[in-house]
């Protein structure tokens, strides 16, 4: 429950067209639902901004179908991480909105599309990174922001990267994703003002040590205003985007 849907139950009852019982029933549930094996957090939106995601790694199919059933009773939209198949079949049974993003490994279920804003670009290293990429995609996307991807462009071929130098200038947020040795955020950091969020992924040969040796390089960056996820986070990578997208204020730097 958002504070536009707090505000109108209020009003509700200001107006005498919801008694104060009903109204109570609805706020029952607020700050979190108990469901036994897990809390849904129904105060999350109006605490952040964004509703609570379903991580759906380690969980059985019944616990995650209960959750997503308790965020959609509150009108909340579900947004269901590391999503299998067949998990994806069980949260297309409870609601015909269901989109399973095969890519991303990710189910979303909305209950209203926002107007996309702002400006986030997202670009990767090489087309195995593109998992990552999308995850970070549709996390932005359904929390409201206007994303636009750039793959491929890895510093193997820096022309590749040089090409699109002007629209990385323009956005007002970027997510570098890179497996291997991991240098594109430091270089990309390099040519911007853009806040950079710097994504390691698991992608690469053994030296690369599931994504050990990429966190390391882009810990180590030495361009400015990098921040870093941990290992194949396209989740907290567009979730931070999309923070940093909104933020009241935000202007554009001159040089």
């Amino acid at each position: 429950m958002d504070s536009s849907a707090i505000k109108k139950l209020l009003q509700q009852v200001q107006e005498g067209n919801l008694s104060v019982p009903k109204a109570l029933d609805q706020l029952r549930m607020l700050p979190y639902e108990n469901l036994g094996f897990a809390k849904v957090d129904h105060h999350r939106t109006l605490r952040q901004g964004v509703p609570e995601a379903i991580l759906c790694e380690g969980k059985t199919e019944v616990q995650i179908v209960a959750i997503a059933k308790g965020l959609l009773k509150r009108e909340v939209p579900v947004l269901a991480t590391r999503a299998t198949p067949k998990v994806a079949r069980a949260l297309t049974r409870i609601s015909p909105r269901a989109v399973y993003e095969k890519e991303a490994r990710m189910v979303v279920i909305q209950t209203t599309v926002p107007r996309p804003q702002g400006d986030i670009v997202i670009i990767t290293a090489g087309t195995s990174d593109i998992p990552v990429a999308e995850e970070a995609r549709v996390t932005a996307t359904v929390m409201g922001s206007a994303v636009e991807t750039l793959f491929d462009v890895g510093v193997a071929g820096l022309h590749r990267l040089l090409d699109h130098l002007d629209r990385l200038q323009q956005a007002r947020v970027l997510i570098v994703i890179a497996g291997m040795d991991g240098v594109l955020p430091t270089v990309v950091g390099g040519l911007v003002k853009t806040p950079l969020i710097a994504v390691p992924t698991s992608r690469g040969y053994g030296a690369n040590f599931g994504g050990i040796a990429p966190l390391l390089t882009m810990l180590n960056a030495c361009s400015g205003g990098i921040g870093v996820m941990n290992i194949d986070n396209g989740f907290g990578a567009g979730h931070l985007a999309h923070r940093i997208n909104v933020l009241p204020g935000l202007q554009e730097l001159e040089y």
